[in-house]
Formats: C-alpha cells, structure tokens, sequence
C-alpha cells in the first residue's frame, strides 16, 4: 500500500522529517539509481541509525513513494498555465531528468500530493479542450509519455543503428532520412492521441 494511503502518526519528538527523507533519498537515486536504494543508505546520508527511520516508514517502499512526489514536486510540471501537451512534455522532461521515476512508476501507481496535482491539471486541461472521456484519454497519454521516457535512451540510438534493408526495405529507406529527435516523437504521439478522443 502506499505511504499516502496510511501514513504513519510520529511518534518521536525529534523523529526525521518526511520531506529530509524524500531529498536525501533523490539526490541518492539521482547519483546511484533505484539499485543503491535501501533504509541503511538513506539513513546513512541523514546521519542516523536505520532503525529511527521506522518512525516515518514501514520500509523501501515508502521511500520510493516519498521520493518519487519530492522528484515532481521540484519539477511542478502542473504549475504550467499551458495545455496538456506542454503538461506532459514537461513531465516527460521530468522523467528524463529523473529515469528511475520510470521504475518506480511501474511498481507502484503514484498517489503523492504532486503526482495528484499533475493528474487533475490534466484532467483539467482535456476537460477544457471538450475530450469527454477525460480519464480514458489521460490515461493514454500518461502512460504514452512515460514508455517514451522509459525508452529514451534506445531511442536516441536508433538513428544510428542499421537495419537490414532486405528484410524491411522501407522502414530502412524511411529511417535513412528520417530527422527527428524522440522529443519530436513525444509530441507527436500526443497530439495523435489528442485527435483520436472523444
């Protein structure tokens, strides 16, 4: 369950702070990535023992969750008084700066105060446009945004890595001129998506 769903009262009068974990649990998976992640790094990064985070936390998990909003809430995407695709293009961006988020997204639906607020910006935002499947179409959207990030990486090589041209002779022949960056692709894809809602 997440941490936002049941977290926990203090106990401590002297006990972290929730925010002091979420940024020292960022910088540690901005540096290292999800791998490095566990009670005893963070703790070791705040100066204390591992046992006096369990005041806040019942394990990794809630650190995932904490860090994961902290991420998006110094990003604010949400904050933008543009549409939806500048929404989640600067959410896509966030992803990139941050690539374990991808990670994290995908073991653990994100239910934080800043993924929450990103969610009705965008409901928002299509609700305003006159989608009337609001949540169908931001679902898609999300979800497209966040497998680009997840495939960013292979993406920014493809141009350079052949294919066999007699096994897919256009595809070959098209990807031979093709210019555009995965931005390009992100942006794309969303305004398609965008044409394709009710």
């Amino acid at each position: 369950m997440s941490y936002w769903l049941r977290i926990k009262p203090v106990q401590r009068a002297r006990a972290v702070s929730a925010d002091a974990i979420a940024r020292h649990a960022v910088a540690l998976l901005d540096e290292h990535g999800i791998d490095a992640l566990s009670l005893r790094t963070v703790a070791g990064r705040l100066g204390v023992a591992p046992a006096s985070l369990y005041s806040r936390l019942d394990g990794v998990d809630d650190i995932l969750d904490l860090a994961l909003d902290h991420a998006l809430d110094l990003a604010s995407p949400e904050g933008s008084t543009t549409g939806h695709i500048d929404l989640l293009t600067a959410y896509y961006e966030h992803l990139l700066a941050h690539p374990w988020t991808v990670r994290v997204t995908a073991r653990r639906p994100p239910r934080g105060p800043a993924h929450l607020r990103l969610s009705e910006a965008l409901c928002r935002r299509l609700q305003a446009d006159g989608v009337t499947d609001v949540l169908t179409t931001a679902y898609a959207m999300s979800n497209f945004v966040i497998g680009c990030a997840t495939t960013a990486q292979a993406a920014a090589r493809e141009p350079h890595t052949r294919a066999n041209p007699s096994t897919a002779p256009l595809y070959e022949q098209l990807r031979a001129i093709y210019e555009h960056g995965p931005h390009h692709v992100v942006t794309a894809g969303l305004v398609a998506l965008r044409r394709m809602a009710t």
